[in-house]
């Protein structure tokens, strides 16, 4: 193959991972928008690798036993020393792919591209991207068979809870970072590297808080701990009933109260954010003020994680704050967060 066929390969497949990211994750696709090259790209195709990992973990009609065994062959297939090849895995996964592929089991049977593009991305990048993604891939792994019993995960603790969200999301934090602290003052990659965590973790926690009836629903897992339930005398079955809101509303206020811990931290990452390799603070600042909006949400209308399943900030103040970014100056994060904080954006 030519170098220029190689070349349009390596383009061809990561126009398919942009497209991907619109669909699996609206959300995700708006920060991927926000950035330039190469950071767009990096961030694009090291987000669907753990798309992969994360669909087959959520997947339900795959027997515990299978996806442990799934996600330790996808984690070899991420290891440069390891022989293993993602055509193995995709051969490996086929029979659980649905007939009818839903958009993120349709990046499960395209993952030879997603690997693809990955190979195409510098030396670099690759280092950076590999080993966070290894680490939610051996989380999940053992997240599904600590649980392999109940089908589902069911989380015990608060720390199990933070344990989980680490691996969730957590890695991705470190994924970014790693990105970012190349050619940059050892401060700077200090501090990234310190509150990395924090940015992730409130991420992950506010959707956790949002939702709990549609994870309990749609995938069989309860992320909410069962301790907080104990303290209300609520059970993971009492999810189903939606006239249960008033029940749970100290449970999401306590996941809700924990997030918020996590605030400062992830203001510090975004403030000590370079703006290099196609970086912008727009990309990640607008997450962390959405997820500021969505817990003011929460705090307002806790019943209706349970009731409505959907707690999350008006398409109106997405678009007010999306607003704010769009001209050559950047807000203040940190003013935006406290307006955010008190009531919506588009309300001023």
């Amino acid at each position: 193959m030519s170098r220029n066929q190689t070349e349009q390969m390596f383009q061809d497949d990561l126009d398919y991972c942009y497209d991907a990211v619109q669909d699996v994750s609206r959300t995700f696709a708006l920060t991927v928008a926000e950035l330039d090259e190469p950071m767009s790209r990096d961030i694009c195709v090291g987000y669907l690798l753990c798309r992969i990992a994360d669909t087959v973990e959520d997947a339900g009609h795959i027997p515990p036993a299978e996806q442990r065994t799934l996600l330790d062959l996808y984690n070899r297939v991420l290891d440069p020393e390891d022989d293993a090849t993602v055509a193995e895995f995709r051969a490996a996964v086929d029979e659980w792919i649905p007939e009818s592929p839903n958009d993120d089991w349709e990046v499960v049977a395209q993952s030879p591209r997603v690997f693809r593009a990955f190979d195409g991305l510098d030396d670099d990048s690759q280092a950076a991207i590999r080993p966070p993604v290894r680490e939610l891939v051996s989380g999940m792994a053992m997240f599904v068979e600590r649980y392999a019993e109940q089908g589902g995960l069911r989380l015990q603790t608060f720390g199990e809870l933070e344990e989980y969200c680490w691996y969730a999301a957590g890695t991705v934090g470190t994924l970014v970072t790693g990105l970012l602290s190349r050619n940059v003052d050892d401060s700077v990659s200090e501090t990234l590297q310190n509150n990395a965590r924090s940015f992730a973790m409130l991420l992950q926690l506010v959707n956790v808080s949002k939702d709990v009836a549609t994870d309990f629903e749609e995938e069989n897992n309860v992320y909410i701990p069962q301790e907080l339930l104990n303290d209300q005398q609520l059970d993971t079955e009492d999810i189903r009933d939606g006239d249960n809101g008033e029940e749970f509303v100290p449970v999401i206020r306590r996941v809700v109260d924990r997030a918020e811990g996590y605030l400062d931290g992830a203001q510090t990452w975004l403030e000590a954010m370079p703006e290099i390799r196609g970086n912008t603070l727009s990309a990640w600042a607008i997450p962390f003020l959405l997820a500021v909006g969505t817990l003011r949400e929460l705090e307002e209308r806790p019943e209706d994680v349970i009731e409505e399943g959907d707690v999350k900030v008006s398409r109106s103040e997405v678009t007010a704050l999306f607003t704010m970014f769009s001209g050559e100056d950047d807000p203040s994060v940190a003013e935006l967060r406290s307006k955010m904080r008190q009531q919506p954006l588009d309300e001023y």
